[in-house]
């Protein structure tokens, strides 16, 4: 068996409109089935604030206007990449309050990382289900995730 160790950095964004969330569905990756914040990779040269409204153009089709520095957090995952080849990640997120954006939710596949953004009801959403940048993010709001 093999272990690759890896960090990862990110910028998310939290979307909240009538006790409605934007979340992603997850197409790969350790979180892979799981519904996660709209967001991801740092590139090169890139600055978190730029990650974040393109990453959203990416996943959700929403064009971000006002937002806010939100929080920082970190998780762990040790998830089975394919055959005998496991990753332990190290995965930082940099969360932004998304405030205002235009545009209208783009719900099919990115042909990347996410099989389609939708609007969810945070009052219905299981612990299980969230990715843990998701739930950190709801808890944190002061929201009841079971």
């Amino acid at each position: 068996m093999e272990t690759i160790v890896k960090n990862h950095i990110g910028s998310y964004g939290i979307i909240i409109n009538d006790n409605k969330i934007v979340l992603i569905r997850k197409a790969r990756g350790g979180y892979k089935g799981k519904l996660d914040l709209p967001g991801g990779g740092i590139e090169h040269l890139e600055l978190p604030n730029e990650t974040l409204k393109r990453e959203l153009i990416e996943e959700t089709n929403l064009v971000v206007q006002k937002y806010e520095l939100f929080d920082c957090t970190a998780t762990n995952i040790t998830w089975n990449m394919h055959d005998d080849v496991w990753e332990d990640l190290h995965h930082i997120g940099i969360l932004y309050r998304v405030e205002e954006y235009d545009g209208d939710l783009k719900m099919d596949a990115d042909g990347l990382d996410s099989e389609g953004a939708n609007w969810y009801e945070i009052d219905k959403l299981k612990g299980a289900e969230l990715s843990p940048f998701a739930k950190y993010s709801l808890e944190k709001l002061g929201y009841n995730i079971k």
